[in-house]
């Protein structure tokens, strides 16, 4: 059975919310679905799952030290996770804070490793945001990436 991987790095619970709502999206339409904090994740681990969601809040424009840190030592891996889904997820502080640059650069690193990433034609183009603690639009964002992930990764690795 697929598998997909929600991992986060959150200080506040925020961005951690967001992960929890994509999990149970995911779970809803029967994927099997693993969320952890980054600190508790391994590159390595990348190897184990057919769909992978990164989320981090945005420090400066970008994201978290330890998602960049993960993804840098995932880097051992290139060539291995070609063909997985993927998909991206950003708390912020303000509109216009960064939040989509963060993505982007999530998306850009499983670009590189040769993943599938899926847009959103309406809404949340690249992952959901979140400003603040997550509002209703924001959790509806996760659940869209959620079961767009799920449905993708079951098309894939039926």
């Amino acid at each position: 059975m697929a598998k997909v991987l929600v991992v986060y790095y959150s200080q506040t619970g925020n961005t951690e919310k967001m992960a929890k709502a994509i999990e149970s999206a995911i779970r809803k339409e029967g994927v099997e679905v693993v969320s952890k904090r980054v600190e508790d994740t391994s590159a390595e681990e990348f190897l184990n799952y057919e769909g992978i969601i990164i989320g981090s809040p945005c420090y400066y424009g970008t994201m978290a030290y330890p998602i960049k840190k993960l993804i840098d030592e995932s880097v051992k891996f290139h060539g291995r996770i070609v063909g997985k889904v993927g998909g991206a997820f950003c708390s912020a502080g303000n509109i216009g804070g960064g939040a989509e640059t963060v993505i982007l650069s999530i998306l850009e690193a499983l670009l590189i490793h040769g993943m599938i990433v899926q847009g959103e034609p309406r809404g949340a183009h690249y992952g959901p945001v979140a400003i603040g603690t997550p509002d209703e639009k924001a959790l509806k964002g996760c659940e869209k990436l959620g079961k767009s992930v799920a449905n993708l990764v079951k098309k894939l690795f039926p």
